[in-house]
């Protein structure tokens, strides 16, 4: 197994700055709102940051590749859209109410629905090569297409999932009764680690940086850019659709007002770790980082009991002033 430490290897001096961020942002919460440095901050941190590193490890690929993927949230709620209608129209039901299915079928349900969304990024991956069009623009049309899609076999109404998904989502690793790591972050870790390892030794993660550091240089070279842009956005829709099958566990059911700011999220946790836009540097241990301060600062807001109002303006606020202090000391660092 890879070593974790060769997680940083990519790193600045300029990176450490997302760092410092989070670890101040610990240490003023934990002043701040009494209480916050506990387990069980720990715990609700890790489920509610599991969604956002799955969701984000994905799109990391394709921001590296130097591209964009705006229909990350969609996508999610197509998949847990289409896992619970086909879940609740297909399994027997008692007469108590309750859904019965066997393994065979739950997998099933769960299965089909990622299918799909592999097919919606490899589409999207596909149609950005061959039109020549910016991944923005056709995401942007993949990303209605499945909001469409979500909102046609829904009708709006709410739809159970497989009790697996809860058990994944809202459960984990016990002692004394008190769950001490979740599943879904657990999930989440292996995702990241997997991620980490295929950037970092493989071929393949040699191409995604060589692809969006230089793409006309990458092409030169012989690296069959399209295939390496078409298997990022393939990748980032999968990991959204495991993503929003996570959070519909989570949540005992899956509704159209799910994964609303889930692709802003996810492209603040990644800039927040020092991945840039641009495309060609950044790594999935940088990523893990900027998942960890926006979920503290996410967590640390509502523990200090802030006005519902001026909780979003004090959030973006010091998003804004993390995301400048990256840029200032990120272009010191090409001055120097």
């Amino acid at each position: 197994m890879a070593n974790w430490r060769g997680i940083f290897r990519r790193w600045e001096p300029q990176d450490i700055a997302p760092v410092v961020s989070l670890a101040a942002l610990i240490v003023f919460f934990s002043i701040a709102a009494p209480g916050f440095f506990r387990w069980n901050t720990l715990v609700t941190a890790m489920q509610q940051g599991a969604v956002l590193a799955i969701v984000s490890a994905g799109l990391t690929f394709v921001l590296l590749a130097a591209e964009i993927d705006l229909a990350v949230g969609a996508v999610a709620l197509w998949t847990a859209c289409c896992c619970g209608w086909l879940f609740q129209n297909w399994a027997t039901q008692t007469t108590e109410g309750r859904f019965v299915a066997s393994p065979g079928f739950v997998a099933t349900v769960i299965v089909l629905p990622l299918l799909t969304s592999l097919l919606l990024g490899t589409l999207s991956g596909f149609l950005t090569v061959q039109s020549r069009l910016p991944s923005f623009i056709i995401s942007l049309a993949m990303m209605f297409i499945s909001q469409g899609a979500a909102r046609y076999i829904t009708r709006g109404q709410a739809f159970r999932v497989p009790e697996l998904l809860n058990y994944v989502g809202n459960r984990g690793l016990e002692h004394e009764g008190l769950t001490v790591v979740p599943y879904s972050a657990m999930l989440a870790a292996v995702i990241m680690l997997v991620g980490h390892i295929v950037l970092q030794y493989t071929r393949f993660g040699r191409y995604v940086y060589m692809t969006g550091g230089n793409r006309q240089a990458a092409r030169l070279a012989g690296i069959p850019t399209g295939v390496i842009v078409t298997a990022c956005l393939a990748i980032s829709a999968v990991t959204a659709g495991i993503g929003g099958l996570v959070n519909a566990g989570r949540m005992t059911s899956v509704t159209l007002d799910q994964n609303q700011d889930l692709l802003l999220s996810a492209l603040a946790c990644i800039v927040l770790g020092g991945t840039s836009l641009f495309g060609g540097e950044g790594s999935m241990g940088k990523t893990l980082v900027g998942v960890a301060t926006f979920t503290v600062l996410n967590i640390g807001l509502n523990s200090i009991r802030l006005d519902d109002f001026a909780r979003p303006f004090l959030m973006g606020v010091i998003l804004l002033a993390s995301l400048l202090l990256n840029a200032i000391l990120s272009r010191r660092q090409q001055w120097s």
